[in-house]
């Protein structure tokens, strides 16, 4: 077990108060890490604040050069790193990889503006006049990250935070935290100087609403639940500050009686079970054309059934444990009141037992079918191993079904018409959509929801714009 500190200035620090970090997968301890208090969360504020100007006056290049080195030695510790990711979140060591290659690049991508974060010049209402924009930092940046991707999510904040030139404080989920903290330990090494990136711990209810609450930051980004993302944004009004939220999603994954059944089936199945399905582009609700809804939940369920639960540290896992009780709880629930509600289980539906199930929040991969649009498991986010299957008659029904939720992320759509596949383009409400394709996003492009799904976004130069703020410049000559 490790005893971890936080990074404040440079240097780490502990508080009185700690919490264990417990391995999802046997509820063993494997870490502590400081809760922080007032002096803590309020010291490392105020370090980024001291040091955003001196870092915010460098050259791109300069920080650009720093964001290099930082991916260089996250290259240099990549197995170790990716090993403890899946120790404290629970996703197989395949997945950690990817998580933490996909983490990296956003570094790389960011450092490839250093060149590049421009200006304006306007032609001048006035003789011997020159009107011109600028673009500068937004000072010190507050990121609040969720725990299902705890190494991916802390560099898609970091990276553009930095290469803006403002400095950071990061505050991982609870659960989550080492990732960071190990990325803390990196970014010494790499030459960020002391309180550019300052990174505390402890709950979201107190640490985090203290972040939200200060005066002190012109950004908060904020990854997580929609009721978190809401209070957030009320808290961040009382000082007018800044806020990009990435929310919750409902992802429709639509198949259409065109497609390649094969490829729908296959990517479907990787689509919602990835990451135990705690993924906010997960397919969350599957429909199906019903000239094909027989065929497809035959071959879907039955791959399902081929997936592989365990150790997320052992070779050939495709699925680890919940990342924590309560996430456990919530998804039993669902899959029991839906039950209720009239829906059919078809394979799965409780919680994993037998041998090396004995400790951990394990939940066997769950498909149900006879489910109805107005049920709870259709409408809610479930985030987990879950998902409900729908016959629908016709293409306007199916976008129907998919545009009838409150989150608009991510939506999937299988077909060959490409007269569908236009009006789809054209009237899903999502700001997000694949198409013939599973999940995953590149760095260039722009990772936004719509509705109760976010506001503002992350990715390419559309999620670097909000770190960016904008200065208007009148400046008059001798003639």
């Amino acid at each position: 077990m490790t005893e971890y500190g936080m990074l404040i200035n440079g240097k780490w620090t502990t508080t009185r108060k700690s919490s264990p970090v417990l391995s999802p997968a046997t509820e063993e301890t494997i870490a502590t890490v400081p809760i922080a208090d007032d002096r803590t969360i309020n010291a490392a504020l105020e370090a980024a604040k001291k040091a955003q100007r001196d870092w915010g006056r460098r050259t791109g290049v300069e920080r650009g050069n720093v964001l290099r080195k930082w991916a260089d030695l996250v290259d240099q510790n990549r197995d170790r790193l990716a090993r403890l990711l899946s120790q404290e979140e629970g996703k197989p060591l395949s997945e950690a990889h990817g998580e933490l290659d996909l983490g990296n690049s956003w570094f790389r991508y960011y450092a490839e503006f250093d060149r590049r974060i421009e200006g304006e010049i306007l032609a001048a209402d006035k003789p011997n006049e020159q009107l011109w924009i600028f673009r500068q930092p937004v000072g010190v940046v507050v990121g609040i990250i969720p725990w299902n991707y705890p190494m991916g999510v802390a560099v898609r904040k970091i990276a553009p935070a930095l290469i803006a030139g403002n400095a950071i404080v990061l505050k991982p989920h609870e659960d989550t935290p080492l990732s960071a903290l190990e990325l803390g330990k990196l970014a010494n090494e790499a030459g960020v100087p002391p309180g550019v990136v300052n990174i505390i711990t402890g709950p979201g209810e107190t640490v985090g609403a203290a972040l939200v609450r200060s005066p002190i930051p012109g950004l908060i980004t904020f990854t997580g639940s929609v009721e978190t993302g809401k209070a957030i944004a009320r808290s961040a009004a009382d000082n007018v500050t800044l806020v990009s939220l990435e929310l919750g999603g409902k992802a429709p994954f639509i198949v259409m009686d065109d497609c390649n059944l094969e490829e729908a089936v296959k990517t479907a199945v990787f689509s919602r079970f990835m990451n135990c399905g705690q993924v906010c582009i997960c397919n969350e609700r599957t429909y199906v054309h019903k000239r094909v809804a027989k065929e497809f939940t035959e071959r879907f369920v039955a791959e399902v059934q081929k997936l592989k639960v365990g150790n997320p540290l052992q070779a050939g896992t495709q699925i680890g444990p919940k990342v924590n009780r309560q996430e456990l709880e919530k998804v039993e629930g669902y899959v029991q009141r839906a039950v209720k509600a009239g829906a059919k289980v078809a394979t799965g539906g409780q919680r994993k037992t037998g041998r090396g199930f004995s400790k951990g929040y394990w939940y066997e991969p769950t498909v149900l079918t006879d489910v109805r649009q107005d049920m709870e498991i259709m409408q809610k986010e479930i985030f987990g191993p879950v998902v409900p299957i729908m016959e629908f008659s016709d293409f306007e029904q199916g976008l129907s079904y998919a545009n009838d939720s409150r989150y608009g992320l991510a939506a999937y759509l299988f077909s060959n018409d490409v007269h569908r596949i236009m009006r789809a383009i054209r009237d899903l409400e999502f700001g997000e959509l694949y198409i013939n394709r599973g999940p995953g996003e590149s760095v260039h492009g722009f990772h936004s929801g719509w509705k109760q799904s976010g506001t503002n976004g992350d990715d390419g130069r559309h999620g670097l714009e909000h770190y960016l703020r904008k200065k208007t410049v009148y400046l008059r000559y001798q003639g």
